[in-house]
């Protein structure tokens, strides 16, 4: 028999996880408090911790979900070129930008960035299949990974002056180098 959630589960976290998301736009993560997202939800802080431990529980979970989104696309491009594929992944971004610039221009959420993080990295340990030395590999992938956080950070918090698809091409081309020039080795 299949497992259903119970709609008024559903119900009850959609409205916690749209009261947080709107608060997390408005007034940042680090202002958000549970009492706040309850009234903003309608529903009783008893309701908001059957379902999370806390906020960071809450912004985990959501991050859970971005993270299996990012994961479907990075296997729907898989197919594309290097470049043609980092530009779709930079249109993810573009898509959810206000949530990103909220975690981004926070210390609180740090824990994201270390997820995202090791989402790059292992995204690029894939692209990096057959390379000899390992240990050389780990250097570069963090490497790489550090440089596509940054860029990505940069762009969501409006940093650049050129528009998505530059700077997305720009950081496919750059990726495809160095992929083609450790491979080549």
């Amino acid at each position: 028999m299949s497992q259903t959630t119970d709609r008024r589960i559903t119900k009850s976290k959609k409205a916690i996880q749209s009261a947080f998301l709107e608060m997390l736009l408005d007034v940042g993560f680090d202002a958000i408090t549970v009492k706040d997202m309850a009234e903003k939800a309608d529903i009783s802080r008893k309701t908001f911790y059957l379902h999370y431990l806390d906020k960071y529980d809450l912004l985990n979970e959501i991050v859970d979900e971005m993270i299996r989104e990012l994961t479907e696309l990075c296997e729907k491009k898989k197919d594309k070129g290097f470049v043609e594929g980092t530009v779709l992944w930079f249109y993810y971004f573009e898509d959810q930008k206000p949530f990103f610039q909220a975690l981004f221009s926070t210390e609180s959420t740090i824990t994201f960035r270390h997820r995202l993080l090791d989402f790059i990295m292992e995204q690029l340990n894939n692209k990096l299949e057959g390379v000899s030395d390992e240990k050389n590999t780990e250097v570069l992938r963090k490497f790489m990974a550090m440089a596509v956080l940054g860029v990505l950070e940069s762009y969501v918090l409006n940093q650049f002056h050129v528009g998505i698809e530059e700077i997305a091409q720009q950081v496919g081309e750059l990726l495809e180098q160095i992929i083609v020039q450790v491979q080549s080795k």
